[in-house]
């Protein structure tokens, strides 16, 4: 069903669309005509709102749960609403200071962001999201382990203890002590690098003939170094604070829908994905319900928005999960204000 456009209800359908949307957002609970007409200054009678909520339903704005349980935005009304008709409130004094608090707890950026992170998540009642690249790899020691005849494990150890293994493809005339002296050059002349740095010297040594390998293992180190950098590239890392906010006081009427974002919330590659497909543009994304195949089953709603550095560069993502319910006029704003605060955080 196609929905229309907002300029073609008539200003008493908007009226009772927008309270029915309003009460149901502060609620959670259907709204029916008898409410309407106790809490709006409309000049209608129950049996009039009704039957505008009748037309309403018929062109897929709103939906009845229950024969008489009153009516609910559906997905599309609540696009409509959030499009069209949102009037967004900006955080307050206390809730910007409070996102700001935690962006400045000094120590590692990491833990900042976490922080900043958790704070969003506290204040918007949702799970908070944040996607930022992968810290760059200080190189302490490299490694090789034979898989096969054309095949190697390559092993690259951190200054700071972390061991990461990666899979590749061996050219032509590697022997053992190849791949011994590859690695022997790679951890006397590139320890205390990072990955960008160690692919600058590399190609410079070999440009200029200064590396003391032979042709295959010249080209093992080259092949090495790419394999990680090219990874590393890919995989930032998503971060998510506050998913026991998810199970609020009316999640205990609709646990399935809570259990099943919970997975979703476990496939943490898919949400990198999704964080990922909000870099474009200046404004927040907002994604509801089945918009989005991941959520589809649980019926949550995204509010996704990139982090941009002083030159205009994306250095990340961040946002907020939690049901299509979401108080959206105050909780996108507070998107929008972390967002500027992790920028000058990652500047």
């Amino acid at each position: 069903m196609i929905t229309p456009p907002i300029h073609e209800l008539t200003d008493r359908a908007r009226d009772v669309f927008r309270i029915v949307v309003e009460s149901y957002l502060d609620t959670g609970a259907p709204v029916g005509s008898r409410t309407i007409s106790r809490i709006s200054a409309l000049n209608l009678s129950p049996a009039s709102i009704r039957n505008v909520m009748q037309d309403l339903e018929e062109v897929g704005l709103l939906a009845a749960p229950h024969t008489s349980a009153g009516r609910m935005p559906t997905e599309s009304g609540l696009r409509l609403f959030v499009d069209g008709m949102m009037q967004a409130s900006e955080p307050s004094v206390e809730e910007r200071a409070a996102i700001e608090a935690r962006a400045g707890i000094g120590g590692p950026v990491e833990d900042a962001i976490a922080e900043t992170t958790a704070a969003l998540s506290g204040l918007s009642a949702c799970a908070g999201l944040v996607l930022v690249p992968k810290a760059e790899t200080v190189l302490r020691q490299f490694g090789f382990v034979p898989l096969s005849q054309d095949r190697a494990l390559a092993v690259l150890v951190g200054e700071d203890g972390s061991v990461e293994n990666r899979v590749v493809e061996l050219p032509g005339g590697v022997d053992p002590m190849s791949l011994q002296r590859a690695a022997n050059y790679m951890s006397a002349t590139l320890a205390g690098l990072t990955l960008a740095e160690a692919r600058g010297r590399i190609e410079r040594e070999l440009r200029q003939q200064q590396a003391a390998l032979d042709a295959a293992a010249s080209e093992l180190v080259e092949r090495g170094l790419a394999v990680w950098s090219e990874d590393s590239g890919r995989r930032p890392v998503l971060i998510v604070r506050g998913q026991a906010r998810l199970i609020d006081t009316g999640a205990a009427e609709d646990l399935d829908r809570v259990r099943q974002l919970l997975d979703e919330l476990e496939g943490k590659e898919e949400i990198a994905r999704l964080l990922d497909s909000a870099r474009e543009g200046e404004a927040a994304r907002i994604f509801i319900g089945s918009e989005n195949k991941l959520f589809a089953l649980s019926g949550s709603s995204v509010i996704a928005k990139p982090v941009r550095s002083l030159d205009g560069r994306v250095v990340g993502v961040v946002g907020v999960i939690g049901p299509t319910r979401l108080n959206y006029a105050r909780v996108v704003p507070m998107v929008d204000f972390t967002a500027a605060t992790l920028a000058r955080l990652l500047a």
